[in-house]
């Protein structure tokens, strides 16, 4: 059973009035090459959403069509983390123990466990599988644990309306499975990221534990590529900058959730295209735009 209800309070931050849409905030940088970057990816029929908050404020510095639900990939294994890491705070039999790994889990796609001897791994080995890696196995094995409605059930509580999990990974989807894996507004996104940076997220011990986990993220091709950080080693702060991140990629679908900590600022921030993904050019199009808006979070931060 999931602990914990829905909370009004954060459902009415939610719906709050926020600053900035389709520019920065009054104060800030301007932002002006990320908007041209993605602004260009949109004219040529892609969907982009992104979302920048400022972790010191709480303010809105940027807004582009933060409310639209898009595909996120794996973005949704947060909510799953999130998940068991209540259980555990909660001190829940099924946040502990050893989970064995079945054919029935198995996916190929991301991931390591797969790869591995190890037949069966701690919940929390599990877990900082799918923080560093996004391992579909792992993530399959706990969400056979925890359940995929608890899973819904909490991404409700936390006040989120446009952003779940969805379904379990698949290496195909067919007709009567959920067309994705997750799905997200990056308003929702990085408001879920600043509050698990604040400590807010269930209560400050689930929050750290969950950011803990997303720290080992290897996957810094996306926005976080600006920051020039080692994709294997970055849990410290390494010249003033500290990043924890979260990345999701899939055909078409480029998306990442993250906070970023410099010498001047913090922001939390989020950013997802989907596009047609018919060449190689294109792909590589998505990448740099979203490498593009993280050198302006670079330059506001740092």
């Amino acid at each position: 059973m999931v602990v914990g209800t829905r909370d009004p309070e954060r459902g009415r931050r939610q719906r709050a009035p926020r600053e900035g849409r389709h520019r920065g905030a009054a104060g800030t940088e301007n932002f002006s090459s990320g908007f041209s970057a993605l602004g260009q990816l949109a004219y040529a029929g892609a969907d982009v959403s992104a979302s920048v908050i400022d972790l010191r404020s709480g303010l809105t510095l940027v807004a582009i069509d933060d409310r639209v639900v898009l595909p996120t990939a794996g973005i949704g294994r947060i909510l799953l983390l999130i998940e068991v890491s209540a259980r555990i705070s909660a001190r829940d039999a099924s946040g502990f123990g050893i989970l064995e790994k079945t054919q029935g889990d198995s996916v190929a796609e991301a991931g390591i466990w797969r790869h591995l001897q190890a037949p069966a791994l701690p919940v929390t080995d599990l877990a900082a599988l799918v923080g560093a890696t996004g391992d579909t196995l792992a993530t399959n094995v706990l969400l056979r644990q925890v359940g995929l409605d608890s899973v819904r059930a909490r991404a409700e509580s936390l006040g989120l309306s446009r952003t779940a999990l969805l379904d379990l990974a698949r290496t195909t989807r067919g007709p009567d499975d959920a067309p994705q894996l997750s799905v997200g507004s990056t308003s929702e996104l990085a408001r879920l990221f600043a509050a698990l940076a604040n400590d807010e997220t269930v209560d400050p011990v689930t929050s750290r534990r969950v950011l803990g986990w997303l720290a080992h993220n290897s996957d810094l091709s996306l926005v976080a590529s600006a920051f020039g950080l080692d994709p294997l080693s970055h849990r410290s702060i390494d010249h003033g900058l500290r990043l924890i991140n979260a990345t999701g990629a899939d055909r078409g679908v480029r998306s990442e959730v993250g906070m970023v900590t410099g010498t001047r600022g913090a922001v939390a921030y989020a950013v997802s295209v989907r596009f047609s993904d018919e060449s190689l050019t294109e792909r590589l199009r998505v990448l740099e735009a979203m490498r593009t808006f993280g050198h302006d979070l670079l330059d506001h931060v740092h």
